[in-house]
């Protein structure tokens, strides 16, 4: 009867992992014409900073009316640290870039390059990332790259430096989230979005000259639904399942999203922003497959072969 049970939990977790998964991989791909449509009319910094100040608040009320403990001051620190690293710098270093004309393609195949820098850091602080995983990551970077032969390179330096500091902010925040000791997960949240968000306006009112004299008047109703759509889905939502994500599963499976984030940004652009394709996506598609198939199944099937083998001898 355990045995029924113990199925029946790994049946559900296997459920969880991929909603989760399904989410992150969707929601992110739209953002990135969510936040060049929000740029239209809002500061990017200012943007940026009020989403998560916003995403923030609600968390740390919905944690307060579940009863969730106040943060200790450790977890306070080390909150603060992981704002700081994800929602402030690499975030903002995000929007930078796409406001500072970095190209699509270049952003989409920097952005690939956050799980080797998460595996890279989860190896060298002794956690064991399989021969598979480390294949399937090389192997989604070549996809990637495949992919952004269908789009623009060009790029500023300042853009170019934003983009390649921004996944690796935000791997570091990553790792750190797995081996930091934080408040519970809804709490957790709200704190590094709070405090990032924060950062965030604070260097918005200080560097930017837009924040200083922006109106909300002059905001269209097209960036004011971009800026809700990333608050509540962007943010409240699939940022929250890739947190659970880091928890849950392996380094190199949270950040997979990377691999397909492209794709459906590439299928975005064809629906709703009159890009056309070329033949590349036909070679890029199975090398993410297959990138996705080695990082999610690829210890598992060696393991299975390994007793094949041993069974048949």
């Amino acid at each position: 009867m355990e045995a029924i049970f113990n199925k029946s939990r790994a049946i559900g977790r296997t459920y969880q992992v991929a909603s989760a998964l399904l989410i992150v991989y969707i929601v992110w791909g739209t953002t990135y014409l969510a936040i060049n449509i929000a740029m239209q009319t809002l500061p990017p910094l200012l943007m940026n900073g009020t989403r998560f100040v916003v995403a923030g608040a609600v968390m740390l009320i919905l944690a307060r009316r579940l009863d969730v403990a106040w943060p200790t001051p450790l977890q306070w620190r080390n909150s603060a640290l992981i704002g700081a690293l994800m929602t402030f710098a690499a975030m903002g270093m995000v929007v930078l870039a796409q406001r500072l004309g970095i190209g699509s393609g270049l952003m989409a195949t920097v952005v690939t390059s956050m799980p080797m820098w998460l595996a890279l850091w989860t190896r060298l602080g002794g956690e064991r990332v399989p021969a598979t995983s480390w294949l399937g990551l090389a192997l989604g970077v070549a996809g990637a790259l495949v992919l952004s032969l269908e789009k623009d390179f060009s790029a500023t330096w300042l853009g170019s430096l934003c983009a390649f500091g921004a996944p690796l902010c935000w791997s570091l925040g990553s790792y750190a989230s797995r081996k930091l000791s934080l408040p519970q997960p809804s709490m957790a949240s709200g704190a590094q979005w709070l405090i990032g968000g924060g950062l965030g306006l604070v260097v918005s009112l200080i560097f930017e000259p837009e924040a200083a004299s922006f109106e909300l008047a002059n905001v269209s109703l097209a960036s004011a639904i971009a800026w809700l759509y990333l608050l509540v889905l962007g943010t409240l939502v699939t940022l929250n399942a890739y947190l659970w994500l880091l928890q849950n599963t392996s380094a190199a499976v949270a950040g997979s999203y990377s691999f397909v984030n492209p794709v459906v940004a590439l299928c975005v652009g064809v629906l709703f922003g009159g890009e056309s394709l070329t033949g590349w996506v036909y070679l890029a598609m199975p090398l993410i497959l297959l990138a996705l198939g080695l990082i999610l199944y690829g210890a598992t099937a060696v393991r299975y072969g390994r007793a094949w083998i041993h069974r048949r001898r």
